[in-house]
């Protein structure tokens, strides 16, 4: 047994902890009495005196509402997260995961009245962010530019709409992913010295 265990490698700490803590959170929430324990991972307006107000602003992004919300995220997640931590390091990446929570939600909260939860930003964010992969000397990535379009104008049209969707994390996900992949592109004129 130990043999078989030894062959799995936890290639991405942030990510499956991430995935599997959300997980967890989307187990307990969907069994029936327990209902409440899913209001620590939803934000919304309430009280700056709340202590838990704070919690939720980046605990938002574990809680999903419901099974498919849940898979739907993860399936980006786990396709795009582990090349992510791979090229920015697993410190650089959950600290862009926590500002992408943190920003989609008090832009919720200061303009909306409603209940944010899931990972939505932070997918849209691993999108942009992916495009940029191959920003150099100041560049602008054409996959950039094309993943822009397709999916922030999808979710422009989409606002459009009446749904529970908040369309706006995903486009301020996308925008912070585009923001990083640029903030942490290779510097200009770094050049390999000749041998």
């Amino acid at each position: 047994m130990k043999k078989i265990l030894s062959k799995f490698d936890y290639n991405a700490p942030v990510i499956l902890t991430f995935t599997l803590i959300a997980f967890a959170v989307q187990l307990i929430s969907s069994i029936p009495g327990l209902k409440g324990f899913h209001s620590l991972f939803v934000v919304y307006r309430d009280s700056l005196l709340n202590p838990l107000f704070y919690l939720r602003l980046f605990t938002h992004v574990i809680g999903h509402a419901g099974w498919g919300h849940f898979t739907g995220n993860f399936s980006f997640i786990l396709i795009l997260g582990p090349m992510l931590e791979e090229k920015y390091g697993s410190k650089r990446l959950l600290f862009m995961m926590a500002v992408t929570a943190l920003l989609t939600a008090a832009i919720n909260i200061v303009f909306f009245n409603n209940i944010l939860c899931g990972a939505s930003g932070i997918v849209f964010m691993f999108i942009l962010l992916a495009s940029c992969g191959n920003i150099k000397d100041g560049s602008i990535p054409v996959t950039l530019i094309l993943a822009a379009v397709f999916y922030i104008g999808k979710e422009l049209i989409d606002s459009l709409g009446h749904d529970n969707v908040s369309q706006l994390s995903h486009i301020l996900g996308g925008l912070i992913g585009a923001a990083f992949g640029f903030m942490f592109a290779p510097k200009e004129n770094q050049k390999l010295l000749p041998y």
